[in-house]
């Protein structure tokens, strides 16, 4: 048998992962008949970009540029990234390449 504080925990998750799966699927059923509306056109174009570059501009902006290192780490890895991402054109593995060699330069201390 399944105490209350138990069957509350339970009840909570599946409220919320029912709410997720609703937010996800919603969309896609609302928006079925108009994929080449203009607006979602535009927005497929240019939202996923967007988003990318709002997100590295965040991750870099503790960045402390006026002590040693100077952000080099960050700096190599954002370039590596780039250049991954442009010679291969695939996204996860640009990402976990880049997270890799940042991860790698701070715990090895290269920049120290």
């Amino acid at each position: 048998m399944i105490d209350s504080q138990t069957g509350y925990l339970i009840a909570v998750i599946a409220v919320m992962a029912l709410a997720t799966f609703l937010t996800r699927l919603i969309p896609f059923v609302a928006l079925r008949n108009k994929a080449e509306h203009p607006m979602l056109m535009f927005l497929s174009q240019y939202l996923p970009p967007a988003v990318m570059t709002i997100l590295v501009l965040y991750s870099l902006k503790g960045v402390n540029l006026s002590t040693a290192p100077h952000g080099a780490p960050e700096l190599i890895s954002v370039a590596l990234t780039a250049l991954i991402h442009r010679w291969q054109g695939n996204a996860l593995l640009s990402i976990f390449a880049g997270t890799g060699l940042y991860m790698y330069l701070v715990q090895a201390a290269i920049f120290a």
